[in-house]
C-alpha cells in the first residue's frame, strides 16, 4: 500500500442513507474473507470517517464487514433537519444505519472521543444489537464510589478551554474562525501544539487532511453542537443512556500520551464495564488511536472478536 493512499479523499467509496432526515456518508467496506462480522466505528471530533482511513482495509481483511459513517453535520454528511447534534441522536443514526439501512442484526461497535459516548450510549439502548464494544480514549460516566481512590480522574483543566468555549460560545468562535484558512488553522491545533496526539504522530500533510472536512463553515458550526449539549439542555433530544455497564463484553484500550482525556481513563473505564478485557496501554500513542496505533486496533479487536469471526 502506497502511504499516501493514507492521506487519499477517494481511496474509499462514499454511500449514502437518508433514513433519518438528513444524508448521511458512510464507508462500507465488506469483509474479504467468510460471511463478515459487521463492525461500526464511530469518530468523534476534531475528526471524521477519515480517522480511520488506515484500518478499514485491514478490518476488512480481518473479515469484518467495516461501516464508518460521518457522524451528522461532520464530513460529507448532512445537517439534520431536527437541529440536535446530542449523543442520543448519533446513537439512533447508527442503529439506523446498520440495521435498518444495511440489514444487520447484530454489531461490533467501536469509537473513542465523541464515538466512545455514541458507542456506550447504544449499548445500553440497543442491547440485544450491540454485540461488544472496543473503547479507546473516551468520556466516561463518573462514579463516585466506584472510583474512588483513583488519582487522575478529571482532565487536565489547562486543555478545557477549547470545551467551555464551543460549549458556551459557539456563534461567536465560529464568526471569528471566518474564513476557510483560519477554521483549517484552529482544528491543526488539535493535532500538533495541543498535544492531543503522541509528538511526531502527524506530519503536515495528515494535519491537512484530517483539517479539510472543517474548512467548511456549516460542518464546523454543527460540530460545535455536542459541546452545547453540555451547558444547554434544550440542545438534548433527551438523556443519554451512558451509564454503568453490567454486560456488554468490552476491550479497552489508552493511549497515554493524550493530554485531554483523563489521566486515569484505563482505570475508571475498568469500574464501568465489568465484562471488560484490557485495559490496555498504547505504547507511543495518544488521542487519535486509529491513526496512531493502527495495528494495535485492529489486531487487538480482531483477537476479541475471534469467536465470531470463525462463525
Amino acid at each position: 500500500m502506497d502511504m499516501h493512499d493514507d492521506v487519499d479523499a477517494r481511496r474509499f467509496h462514499i454511500h449514502r442513507s437518508s433514513l433519518r432526515g438528513f444524508e448521511q456518508a458512510f464507508v462500507y467496506e465488506k469483509a474479504q474473507r467468510g460471511s463478515g462480522v459487521a463492525l461500526l466505528c464511530v469518530h468523534g471530533w476534531p475528526e471524521s470517517k477519515r480517522i480511520f482511513w488506515k484500518v478499514i482495509a485491514p478490518f476488512a481483511a480481518a473479515g469484518f464487514d467495516v461501516i464508518v459513517p460521518d457522524l451528522r453535520g461532520f464530513g460529507d454528511s448532512g445537517q439534520p433537519t431536527d437541529g440536535f447534534y446530542d449523543t442520543p441522536s448519533h446513537s439512533k443514526d447508527m442503529y439506523s444505519l446498520v440495521h435498518d439501512q444495511l440489514g444487520y442484526d447484530r454489531v461490533v461497535v467501536l469509537g473513542g472521543d465523541l464515538g466512545g459516548p455514541v458507542i456506550q450510549d447504544m449499548a445500553l439502548r440497543y442491547p440485544d444489537f450491540v454485540d461488544r464494544m472496543v473503547l479507546f480514549n473516551s468520556p466516561l460516566p463518573f462514579d463516585k464510589e466506584r472510583m474512588a481512590g483513583i488519582d487522575g480522574t478529571r482532565a487536565p483543566r489547562e486543555a478545557a478551554d477549547y470545551f467551555v468555549r464551543q460549549g458556551l460560545d459557539a456563534d461567536a468562535l465560529a464568526s471569528e474562525l471566518s474564513t476557510a484558512d483560519e477554521r483549517r488553522r484552529y482544528i491543526a491545533t488539535f493535532y500538533g501544539s495541543r498535544f492531543w496526539a503522541h509528538p511526531g504522530t502527524f506530519d503536515q500533510s495528515a494535519i491537512d487532511f484530517h483539517c479539510e472536512p472543517f474548512a467548511d463553515a456549516a460542518v464546523m458550526r454543527a460540530s460545535f453542537g455536542g459541546y452545547e449539549t453540555v451547558f444547554h439542555p434544550s440542545k438534548s433530544s433527551e438523556p443519554t443512556m451512558m451509564g454503568h455497564n453490567a454486560s456488554t463484553p468490552t476491550l479497552v484500550l489508552f493511549g497515554p500520551s493524550d493530554h485531554v482525556i483523563y489521566p486515569a481513563f484505563d482505570k475508571m473505564a475498568a469500574q464501568v464495564f465489568e465484562k471488560h478485557v484490557g485495559p490496555y496501554l498504547l505504547r507511543d500513542c495518544g488521542h487519535f488511536v486509529p491513526w496512531e496505533a493502527p495495528h494495535a486496533l485492529v489486531s487487538g479487536t480482531a483477537a476479541f472478536c475471534a469467536d465470531l469471526l470463525r462463525e
